[in-house]
């Protein structure tokens, strides 16, 4: 049996899972290790290296490893060594990565594993969304549910919280000083920082407890877009226009351009899948406080006034 716990990608979820890893009260003496691409080590670039620097300063190692070009047979003889897989890489993967990486962990017989699933209620969205994204991730599910060896454990978040902000995305824009509901004003949606979830996963995987082959939830927050308005207004001090981006309106917008953004919309505006209260979260059953939208404008954006 393998020991110790391997951390794939350090983007910023990644990092903020080695933080919270690395300075949790019952690390003691656990090996953490991250695994980055051979490139990615040997890199010049001084924001590689610093980097590199900073995973180091916190105590862990460095695996080499390529997850989109390796073998599930590769993977597998990686991850045989560690005794806990967490998988923190999942933008702009090849499609048929994360089913891949979990192939691998189920071969390697790995004692626990933590998927990149760290986002909506798949099982509740379900097969065929318009985010075909989604239907990767319930493959994950079935293989893990298909299987006794491997002990596993989901964590759903919701939305990264910073994505809310992301004029790209369309529900708030601060440069044009709009605020979009998806759906209807009524809809909501939990979101949650890198920070929190790696803070809350961090303690699952050192205090698991009794969770163990399950989805389990955080939340940083859940509002509903009305509520966003509202919140937006009153930090920037200033009326944000308000726009329904109703079903027919996303629906339109995927016929001309179905690109990754719309497809989100599209799926959020469905209002299935990406809310969940407070009380059924691990980090209100834990004591874990957890960032609001109203603290993260807070801290994000201070108290300027938008232009």
């Amino acid at each position: 049996m393998g020991e110790g716990i391997l951390v794939i990608g350090a983007g910023e979820l990644g990092l903020a899972m080695l933080d919270a890893l690395s300075k949790h009260p019952l690390r003691k003496d656990t090996k953490i290790n991250v695994l980055l691409r051979q490139a990615t080590i040997d890199s010049s670039a001084s924001e590689k290296k610093a980097m590199i620097e900073d995973i180091k300063s916190l105590g862990a190692g460095l695996e080499a490893g390529d997850i989109a070009t390796a073998s599930v047979q590769k993977l597998a003889s990686i991850f045989s060594t560690y005794n806990t897989v967490v998988v923190c890489s999942g933008m702009a993967l090849p499609s048929g990565t994360q089913v891949k990486l979990c192939q691998a962990a189920l071969e390697a017989q790995v004692p626990r594993y933590f998927p990149w699933q760290f986002g909506m209620d798949y099982d509740i969205i379900g097969q065929g969304s318009s985010q075909d994204l989604f239907d990767e991730q319930l493959e994950v599910r079935k293989l893990l549910r298909g299987q006794q060896a491997v002990d596993w454990t989901i964590v759903s978040t919701g939305l990264f919280m910073s994505f809310l902000f992301l004029s790209a995305f369309g529900v708030v824009d601060l440069d044009k000083k709009v605020v979009r509901a998806l759906g209807s004003w009524d809809n909501r949606i939990t979101l949650t920082t890198p920070v929190d979830i790696g803070r809350v996963t961090a303690d699952v995987i050192l205090n698991p407890r009794d969770i163990g082959h399950q989805v389990v939830y955080v939340s940083g927050d859940t509002v509903s877009y009305s509520e966003v308005a509202d919140l937006v207004d009153s930090h920037f001090k200033t009326n944000f226009t308000r726009e329904l981006w109703g079903l027919d309106v996303l629906k339109k917008q995927m016929e001309e351009d179905p690109n990754t953004m719309v497809k989100y919309r599209d799926t959020f505006a469905q209002g299935k899948g990406v809310a969940w209260s407070m009380e059924q979260t691990v980090n209100h059953q834990r004591g874990i406080q957890t960032t609001s939208v109203k603290a993260y404008m807070k801290q994000v954006y201070g108290q300027k006034e938008v232009l």
